[in-house]
């Protein structure tokens, strides 16, 4: 594997702002023919105000700005066709699923905390998407649209269709002329979020997270790498130290995003599902439960996810019963089929290890 390029960057965990104020004040007064000496001091006091720190949603971290923390998640259909790479966008939403479609996968990359203008390409959405990220407390649904079928349900469903034939020029949408289409459609969000509705929510949070001075429990397992085989994608996140974050690799290539910087995540959870289908689509299952590895700090920690209704986040726990809590940051998870993922402890070769 390659590393890091020169320009990928560190990961950003932002700490409280401490103000401290101190104030004091002394006089004295001399009487020259008793030559006594008056002296008065105040009193020296000190108050340590501390600002809270106000965290965004969907990572848990600190928000770069709170006039944002109010507006709804947005979620953007994203290529992976080779002819899309790079994408924009993809290193600045809090949150990433990779869904196996037609043998291939595509993103579902949700916006939030920050934004990316241009983000693409843009692609078609699936019937999966729907359970997949109704969570979100009506999300604004961006895609390039779908069949007949497709589209009924999404415009029936809490998502909001913000479609290309919906949102239009208003949203940004746009082609790309250093891309062919139809892998070269791509909007801003800029524009986009002000399509919300009036009485549009932000998104509840998704997962839960350790405080900043909080370990991962004793028994996980530290990580070297995953290698994940995704329809018509191998897959390979590695953790790395020095940036405190996992870098992505697409068969066995540095994944970079538009600004040639390495695509990265705090977190990465590896959600095992069953895949349906409809049509010639597959249709992952995310209402139920299944196997789930959390990769987090450097580490790995196994366990389950269940999830009883779409309106509601996924729920990780590990194998004793424990709720699995995520380091504040972005995430990705990877909707994978069954046995396709293969752990990589510290320490060994990536080399040596194949794809499931």
């Amino acid at each position: 594997m390659r590393g890091f390029r020169n320009k990928e960057f560190l990961a950003l965990f932002v700490a409280g702002v401490i103000v401290a104020g101190c104030s004091g004040s002394s006089s004295s007064t001399e009487t020259s023919e008793s030559s006594v000496v008056d002296t008065s001091v105040a009193e020296i006091t000190t108050t340590t105000t501390t600002i809270p720190i106000v965290r965004a949603p969907l990572t848990g971290a600190q928000a770069p700005d709170e006039s944002v923390i109010g507006r709804p998640a947005m979620v953007v259909k994203i290529d992976n066709h080779p002819k899309s790479r790079p994408q924009w966008g993809l290193n600045q939403a809090d949150i990433v699923f990779e869904e196996n479609v037609e043998q291939l996968t595509r993103f579902a990359a949700v916006f939030q905390s920050q934004g990316s203008d241009p983000v693409g390409p843009v692609r078609s959405g699936r019937l999966q998407d729907i359970d997949l990220v109704s969570s979100l407390n009506g999300p604004l649904f961006v895609w390039s649209g779908g069949n007949a079928g497709v589209t009924a349900k999404i415009r029936k469903s809490t998502l909001v269709d913000l479609s290309h034939s919906v949102a239009n020029e208003a949203g940004g949408f746009r082609r790309e002329s250093s891309r062919v289409a139809p892998h070269n459609l791509v909007a801003d969000t800029t524009k986009l979020w002000t399509l919300a509705k009036p009485d549009a929510k932000p998104p509840v949070p998704q997962f839960e997270y350790r405080a900043d001075d909080q370990a991962v429990p004793t028994d996980a397992k530290p990580a070297g790498a995953v290698k994940i085989s995704m329809d018509g994608v191998d897959v390979m996140w590695e953790w790395r130290p020095e940036v405190l974050a996992f870098v992505r690799s697409q068969d066995d290539r540095p994944h970079v995003d538009m600004q040639d910087v390495r695509i990265n995540a705090s977190n990465v959870i590896v959600l095992s599902v069953t895949y349906g289908k409809s049509g010639s689509s597959p249709v992952a299952k995310t209402v139920g439960s299944g196997e789930v590895w959390v990769y987090t700090a450097g580490a790995l920690i196994q366990g389950s996810w269940e999830r009883t209704d779409p309106l509601k986040p996924f729920v990780f726990k590990d194998t004793k019963g424990a709720v699995i809590k995520l380091t504040p940051g972005r995430t990705w998870v990877e909707v994978i089929r069954a046995n396709s993922a293969a752990h990589i402890p510290a320490g060994i070769d990536v080399t040596s290890v194949a794809y499931p």
